[in-house]
């Protein structure tokens, strides 16, 4: 699922949005069907050697995690079993580990997981356990909770902010957009020949509601009523980009790898992505691109996106064994570990004054520190049910775009789906 942490075919960013949520969803129904994966659970090991579990499978993050790992096991006095599962077996397993209460000892997950994993009391409430979160945005701790506890902490975050290729934006007298009809009238100029103005992933799952959410939810749209006259606003807004052909008709099938692939071979002068790009970006030498945050409605709105990333969660064991897990999970928030990982990673500091120190030592990073402020946690609001309403909202993306029904029905069908 994500990388936002959160999607299907994630498998550049990790965050994907950050993370396929409806595929957590989907675990309990196959837990039948996966092995019993009972041998990594926490209880199963030396109470000096801990178990980690991640769903890591491309570098950068695959690469600098083992290493942060080791660093906090060697200020923490344990030592860590690394362990990487494949994103479309990971929540089946973990969900089937908590069953059986063997949980690994530290598990970094989707965050948009998290809250379905934590009601199976399978992991140790980090409040409970005195882990404190001062010094974290606020937004970010609220993705970690569950009925009132911390369960789980991202050391980094990731979002959504457009990107733009300044050659093009040049070469056309423009400016970067701040407002929907700057971006508007930007994308039309910019549609040249093969070229489109603008790019998005509008796919069929929790990669395309990732990315739609900053529009939604910034232009005053809820989850709790999707076809809000505030959300018909924001779906008129693709679905007009894509008919009047500022950007391609295939969006309803392009992941934010293959709108990242579009950009880099200039076949779109802006588009909607993550820092997990930029390493790719900046590896293209001819490319020079900017970023800003996501266009807003008027110049008096702020930007909110939807976060991405992962948390780390503590699995059940003995007091022993959770103390010292706790303890690695303290290390790896901290300002230095946060900092590092987020520089390695492509993410943006879960801590505050290491976000900001970020966003001045990384110019292409600002855009997101400046987001993570308002972004907001796609599950505070409706926890376990997330996954069924993520999925009726992507549905209605598709119906706008590419099946040719108006944004006001496609989003009445999506709250009536949503509700049954």
């Amino acid at each position: 699922m994500s990388r936002s942490h959160s999607f299907p075919r994630l498998t550049r960013s990790t965050a994907r949005p950050g993370t396929l949520a409806a595929l957590a969803a989907a675990g309990v129904l196959v837990l039948a069907a996966c092995g019993t994966g009972s041998g990594s659970g926490g209880s199963g090991s030396g109470s000096d050697t801990l178990t980690e579990i991640d769903y890591y499978d491309a570098a950068p993050q695959n690469t600098q995690l083992p290493q942060i790992l080791d660093e906090c096991a060697t200020e923490t006095g344990v030592k860590i079993k690394h362990q990487q599962v494949p994103r479309a077996q990971f929540m089946p397993k973990l969900l089937q580990q908590a069953s059986a209460r063997s949980l690994p000892d530290l598990a970094l997950i989707d965050n948009p997981d998290l809250q379905q994993l934590a009601a199976t009391g399978g992991l140790v409430s980090l409040s409970k356990a005195g882990l404190t979160t001062d010094g974290l945005y606020p937004s970010i701790v609220t993705a970690g909770q569950y009925q009132g506890q911390t369960y789980g902490i991202a050391p980094g975050v990731n979002g959504l902010a457009l990107f733009y290729n300044k050659d093009m934006f040049t070469q056309a007298g423009l400016a970067p957009p701040r407002t929907w009809d700057e971006l508007t009238a930007a994308a039309k100029k910019l549609t040249k020949g093969s070229r489109y103005g603008m790019a998005f992933s509008a796919v069929g799952n929790e990669e395309g509601s990732f990315q739609f959410e900053p529009f939604f939810w910034t232009a005053g749209a809820d989850l709790t009523t999707l076809d809000s006259p505030q959300a018909v606003k924001a779906l008129t807004l693709w679905k007009d980009l894509v008919g009047s052909g500022s950007a391609s008709k295939s969006v309803v099938t392009w992941t934010q790898a293959d709108v990242n692939d579009q950009f880099l071979a200039g076949n779109a002068a802006m588009m909607v992505n993550g820092p997990w790009q930029l390493p790719t970006l900046n590896a293209a030498k001819n490319l020079h691109f900017g970023v800003v945050p996501i266009p807003v409605p008027d110049a008096s709105a702020k930007p909110v996106v939807p976060l991405g990333g992962e948390v780390w969660t503590v699995g059940r064991s003995n007091p022993t064994r959770e103390a010292k897990a706790v303890a690695v999970v303290k290390c790896l928030l901290g300002q230095e570990k946060s900092l590092k990982w987020s520089k390695d990673a492509g993410y943006i500091p879960s801590n505050r004054e290491a976000a900001r120190q970020l966003g001045v030592s990384q110019p292409q990073l600002a855009a997101f520190v400046t987001e993570v402020g308002t972004a907001k946690s796609r599950t505070a609001q409706l926890g376990t049910d997330y996954p069924k309403v993520s999925q009726a909202l992507a549905d209605a993306i598709q119906a706008a775009l590419a099946g040719g029904t108006s944004p006001q029905s496609a989003l009445a069908q999506a709250q009536r789906s949503a509700r049954d």
